[in-house]
């Protein structure tokens, strides 16, 4: 053992997550060469193979895996003892990465957690605002904004808000298409919506709560979504913090086509009790506590 070197563990982590070397060395913000070194010094020093070198990437081998459960468990003791005895000024420094839905992190949450920086300079803010889940387990986020509450994983979870969708199109689309009185109106009109089987989540497939309609107009981002609403292209199920701050959108039918989601702010149990994240978690759930009505408008 006097060849290993503890600091190795987090390089392999960083590999076992990451699937690639070269990914791995962008979120370590290392060199390629020096965590392909750390890697083989690793296994060099336990005399094992941990990787599978394949042409799409990197897979642990019966023993990787093994010494990824190990080295998870030191991750944990790791973090549980900076929580524990480091100083809380010194503990607000580093980076914190959120991953959000792109509507809220785009919409609602880059425009305020300029605020957070300001309080603590030394902390760095990486916002990850893209349609897709994010893997706490893997170390995809720090923290992230989810659709609904995880039933598996060691994970805590807290409800930051309901929030409501309508239909909604820009007010030159309805001055110059049929007027709509009811639901048995929508039939001829454009829609934009979500590609099917890009759908990241069962919350956002809410075309059967608007009818039997077709979009004519898809795409996997809610703020490409949003613009295209803008620009005339047809009718678009928003949510209401969203569609509100763009002046040129009417609700239409809102008392016939309304639907109620949740957001949910999921922290890994082996991250919570760090300051850095803790401050940041309590910092989204006041900005969203101060702005209620954003998410549920009368």
């Amino acid at each position: 053992m006097s060849d290993f070197n503890w600091n190795d563990l987090r390089y392999f982590l960083a590999v076992a997550r990451a699937g690639t070397l070269t990914t791995a060395a962008q979120r370590l913000r290392a060199d390629h060469t020096t965590v392909s070194r750390r890697v083989s010094a690793l296994e060099e020093a336990l005399r094992v193979t941990l990787f599978e070198r394949r042409p799409s990437g990197l897979t642990l081998t019966a023993q990787g895996e093994r010494l990824k459960q190990t080295a998870e468990a030191m991750e944990s003791a790791a973090f549980l003892a900076q929580s524990m005895v480091a100083d809380g000024d010194l503990s607000l420094s580093g980076a914190v990465r959120i991953g959000a839905p792109d509507g809220f992190g785009s919409c609602f949450l880059a425009p305020r957690i300029g605020a957070l920086c300001q309080r603590h300079p030394d902390l760095e803010v990486q916002l990850v605002a893209m349609p897709r889940v994010f893997s706490l387990s893997k170390r995809e986020a720090d923290i992230a904004i989810s659709l609904s509450c995880p039933q598996e994983g060691r994970l805590y979870a807290r409800k930051l808000t309901d929030y409501r969708l309508g239909l909604y199109a820009s007010a030159g689309y309805l001055d110059s298409h049929p007027a709509i009185a009811d639901r048995a109106d929508l039939a001829g009109h454009s829609f934009i919506s979500y590609i099917d089987d890009l759908i990241f989540a069962p919350e956002l497939d809410y075309v059967q709560a608007i009818g039997d309609i077709a979009p004519r107009i898809k795409s996997s981002s809610l703020v490409a979504q949003v613009n295209a609403t803008v620009a005339g292209a047809g009718l678009c199920m928003l949510p209401a913090f969203i569609a509100r701050a763009e002046a040129s959108l009417r609700p239409v039918l809102p008392e016939q086509v309304s639907i109620t989601r949740s957001f949910w702010l999921i922290v890994h149990e082996d991250m919570r009790s760090l300051a850095r994240i803790a401050m940041t978690a309590d910092f989204i759930a006041d900005a969203v506590r101060r702005e209620q009505g954003l998410f549920l408008p009368p």
